[in-house]
């Protein structure tokens, strides 16, 4: 288990999968970073591959702010 504390962020955010960004277009960055392997550490212990990052989802990703809310 992770516990992970502290002030929430003033931004707005998108999250999707494993990936928190700014925009859509960071998260669409951040999973093409992961399937090719780059900005992620590697488990040594394992010799299975990674997990591959499901396909982004036809609609554009939403900001919402610390409540939860979508951003316009």
């Amino acid at each position: 288990m992770v516990l992970l504390g502290g002030k929430p962020f003033e931004e707005d955010l998108v999250m999707w999968w494993n990936f928190v960004g700014r925009s859509h277009e960071e998260i669409v960055r951040a999973r093409a970073d992961w399937m090719a392997g780059r900005r992620s550490g590697q488990v040594t212990s394992c010799s299975a591959d990674p997990l591959p990052a499901p396909a982004l989802p036809t609609v554009r990703l939403k900001a919402r702010d610390r409540h939860g809310r979508t951003v316009a």
